[in-house]
C-alpha cells in the first residue's frame, strides 16, 4: 500500500481488491479508523476494503466512511 497526501488533507492509498488495482483517496482520519478495524477483526487492510466493496451501492469512498460511521455508532450503542 503506497499514500500519498493530497490537498484538500486526502491521503490517497492504492490496494488491490478482488483482483484488481484501485487507488482510494480519503481523510488520514478515515484510513487511521480503517486500519484500526481491519486489525480488531484480524483481517488485511484489502480484504476489509473488498468486503465493503462488495456490498456497496455508492462509490467505494463514500461506502467506506458510511461503513466506519455505522460501526462507530454500534461501538455506542
Amino acid at each position: 500500500m503506497v499514500g500519498q497526501a493530497r490537498s484538500g488533507g486526502l491521503a490517497k492509498h492504492s490496494l488491490t481488491i478482488a483482483g484488481h488495482a484501485t487507488s482510494i483517496s480519503l481523510e488520514p482520519v478515515f484510513w487511521d479508523a480503517l486500519k484500526r478495524a481491519a486489525a480488531a477483526r484480524g483481517v488485511p487492510l484489502a480484504g476489509l476494503v473488498a468486503e465493503i466493496d462488495e456490498a456497496r451501492t455508492t462509490n467505494l469512498c463514500s461506502a467506506i466512511r458510511v461503513w466506519l460511521y455505522e460501526r462507530a455508532v454500534r461501538a455506542t450503542d
